[in-house]
């Protein structure tokens, strides 16, 4: 694609002249001869350099309308290279012009090659920052999505996960938006990143946003960005998740805690392509495939008008529901090895592995992560025995093993301990530990209060 060049002269000659040259190197270019119509013109389109006149028909010798210009030009973008360019040269009005805001100078007439030889060094170093820039805030996600991820193999020995991955290859080398639906902690997040790793575009970055995360007031400086100065705490200009994710995958995970006034503005975004951040009136282009995931029965949020029905229709062309553990019985225990051969310190009993494959995991995957892990630290040798997962007392009663103290507690005491386990899980959210049991938020607080 060709980068394109703002010209701003009141002399027509100067004008056609430079385009003439300037598309003999394969630049397009467009013209203006007045500071109010470059800006007008620089508020839509996007440009890879100005080259402007200092002096225009109001003031011929000053060069204060082009100083303005320059100021004007800063205040819509504060990294497009400016060139100047007059016929009035001196140290003072090239020292004026830097403290201003321009990136360089040059004498009228000029010299074609020095001429030339700035616009490329311009463009070139202006890319080079923008792609710096693009490049750190992709590499600060990516580095939080891997510390944020549960890590584990994509292990499919059961019936229920074959099928599924027969999908997820169909499905990965198209462009179709796949939305996978299942519940907490079945890994919908790592089957994403096998998608994106499996298509045409697994050399190009997965950009994850945590849409439940993602508050209604940041939402369009998040997914769209924003200028600096477009408010209060905008101290520079920002790159917004479309835009890090051009070319790539986007990845929207937890989409049903999308914000619903927001989400007419993301259906606009993924059926259009286009966005403007905000403080600009600029249209950036994208080219995005889609990936989102959620918990929630989205049909029911439709009907209860949580959640937008075209924007549904927008994001699962294919949908891909993830099974949850419970039956997945037969990736139990090679998920649970793959998880211990991280350390190669520690093997299951036989005894360890059957409470593995009776317990029901509610929290999936991610549950027998935190298990294993847990039963790494408090195991008194290599061998992981069933104490040591800290499972619930009906897996152990299902070993037929003796009764311990603990498995002869009161109701309340074992019911306590099975609602501490929850709260600890869910990192003290109430109303998730809550719906885990079954109970409302006002159920589960009795149940507190009587304990």
């Amino acid at each position: 694609m060709k980068e394109k060049i703002l010209l701003v002269d009141d002399d027509n000659d100067v004008l056609y002249a430079l385009k003439i040259l300037l598309i003999s190197e394969n630049f397009e270019v467009s013209l203006c001869q007045t500071p109010e119509s470059a800006i007008a013109l620089l508020a839509k389109e996007n440009f890879s350099l100005v080259l402007m006149d200092l002096n225009y028909s109001l003031d011929t010798t000053s060069g204060n309308e082009g100083l303005r210009l320059i100021t004007d030009i800063r205040k819509l973008d504060e990294d497009l290279p400016i060139v100047v360019m007059t016929g009035w040269a001196s140290i003072e009005v090239a020292v004026s012009t830097m403290q201003n805001g321009a990136n360089d100078f040059i004498q009228k007439p000029w010299d074609i090659d020095r001429l030339i030889a700035i616009v490329n060094n311009q463009i070139k170093l202006a890319n080079s920052v923008k792609n710096s820039n693009k490049l750190s805030q992709q590499n600060q996600l990516l580095q939080q999505q891997v510390n944020s991820e549960f890590s584990g193999e994509l292990i499919a020995n059961s019936a229920a996960m074959q099928q599924t991955m027969a999908i997820i290859n169909q499905v990965a080398n198209s462009n179709a938006s796949v939305l996978l639906t299942g519940e907490n902690g079945t890994g919908k997040s790592m089957f994403a990143l096998y998608i994106h790793q499996h298509s045409a575009r697994n050399q190009a970055n997965q950009i994850t946003v945590n849409m439940g995360a993602v508050t209604e007031a940041l939402f369009e400086s998040e997914m769209f960005g924003h200028v600096k100065g477009a408010f209060t705490d905008a101290k520079s200009t920002r790159i917004g998740r479309f835009e890090l994710a051009d070319g790539g995958t986007l990845f929207l995970d937890e989409i049903a805690n999308t914000p619903y006034s927001q989400q007419g503005k993301l259906l606009r975004v993924l059926e259009d392509s286009e966005f403007e951040k905000i403080g600009s009136n600029k249209t950036i282009s994208v080219e995005i495939r889609l990936i989102s995931a959620t918990n929630a029965n989205l049909d029911e949020a439709v009907a209860q008008n949580e959640f937008r029905k075209d924007l549904l229709y927008r994001i699962n062309t294919v949908t891909i529901e993830i099974p949850p553990l419970r039956d997945r019985k037969e990736d139990i225990i090679p998920l649970a090895e793959s998880f211990l051969a991280k350390t190669k310190k520690n093997v299951l009993t036989p005894a360890a592995q059957k409470a593995l494959l009776d317990y029901d995991w509610p929290g999936n995957i991610r549950e027998l992560s935190h298990v294993i892990e847990r039963a790494q630290i408090l195991c008194q040798n290599q061998q992981i025995k069933y104490e040591d997962l800290g499972l619930t007392s009906t897996t152990k009663v299902a070993i037929q093993t003796p009764f311990t103290a603990t498995e002869l507690a009161t109701l309340e005491a074992i019911e306590l301990d099975i609602i501490d386990q929850r709260l600890s899980f869910f990192d003290g959210n109430v109303l998730k530990a809550a719906k885990s049991l079954g109970l409302s938020r006002s159920a589960f607080y009795r149940r507190l209060e009587k304990i």
